[in-house]
């Protein structure tokens, strides 16, 4: 298969071009430079250009462009630029999937379509919830409808916290931990929807090549864990008590609602498509990925 991918010099781009290079797949990349390598195209979203031949016997698309959420806080231009550095190059790409007659298009969307859902277990037949970034995934999946329409198999990858070796939130989060200054945020009673990169990968390629998955997706382990049960895990895969909490307060005081959406609020997501589907995850629970990812 042929799969052209944006987003690919990322955590998850270029773990993904790795296992499909590994698995016999061509991958081409999309760069948004003059291209140095013989896999390389360039294009240039904002300007709706691509170079030609970029799709010349291309069967699939996995589109995993998006400015990073953190860090700052969102004011109007953070959250305009957040929009359009998914919205933008999704139309882009769904356009030319459907131009081009591309079978199959995987793009990038997040949990938090779901908004802030308590302990109420969320699927992938949950309506979108309140708050910007249910509003920004909700835009940016239908940024996808040209594709659909034109006759494309699309998946919506609604990803949660991924947990790697390398990037990512441990980045953050492991140094504090093993000077032993971990701890929950807020009451810790909020829900963090974990996958491990292992399985981010796994379930991306799964999508890429098996037809019976369409429509959203949740990318997350099949175990959701509260915050606190989530400090507590990552506390002792680096052998380090955790006993601090960040007040909510505090938070909101540094980060404004980034922190309300990205921290303090939850979602309890299930991973029924993929499970029904017949995938199989390598980490089904979130001790076991946190010990891969330390």
């Amino acid at each position: 298969m042929r799969v052209l991918i944006a987003g690919s010099s990322g955590l998850i781009g270029s773990a993904l071009t790795a296992r499909l290079s590994e698995r016999g797949h061509d991958v081409r990349r999309l760069v948004r430079r003059e291209p140095r390598r013989p896999d390389e195209r360039r294009w240039n979203p904002p300007a709706g250009e691509i170079s030609p031949g970029t799709f010349d016997g291309v069967d699939a698309v996995v589109n995993l462009c998006g400015a990073p959420l953190l860090p700052g806080r969102w004011s109007g231009m953070r959250k305009q630029l957040l929009l359009d550095s998914r919205v933008e190059p999704t139309e882009v790409l769904a356009d030319a999937v459907a131009e081009h007659r591309v079978g199959v298009l995987v793009n990038a969307s997040a949990v938090g379509f779901y908004g802030n859902t308590g302990q109420s277990v969320v699927d992938e037949k949950t309506p979108a919830g309140q708050g910007f970034l249910a509003e920004l995934c909700t835009a940016w999946e239908a940024a996808t409808t040209s594709a659909r329409d034109g006759g494309a198999r699309v998946v919506l990858a609604r990803t949660g916290l991924v947990l790697a070796p390398r990037g990512g939130l441990l980045t953050v989060l492991r140094p504090l931990f093993r000077l032993g200054l971990g701890g929950r945020l807020g009451d810790g009673r909020q829900y963090q929807p974990w996958i491990a990169l292992d399985d981010e990968i796994g379930a991306l390629v799964y999508a890429l090549e098996h037809e019976t998955l369409a429509g959203p997706v949740n990318l997350t382990g099949p175990a959701p864990v509260t915050n606190t049960e989530f400090t507590r895990a990552l506390g002792r895969a680096v052998h380090r008590p955790a006993p601090w909490q960040v007040p909510a307060f505090a938070m909101r005081i540094a980060l404004g609602q980034a922190a309300e959406e990205m921290a303090l609020f939850g979602q309890r997501a299930l991973p029924r498509a993929l499970e029904e589907s017949g995938y199989e995850f390598r980490h089904r629970d979130v001790g076991s990925a946190l010990a891969a990812a330390t």
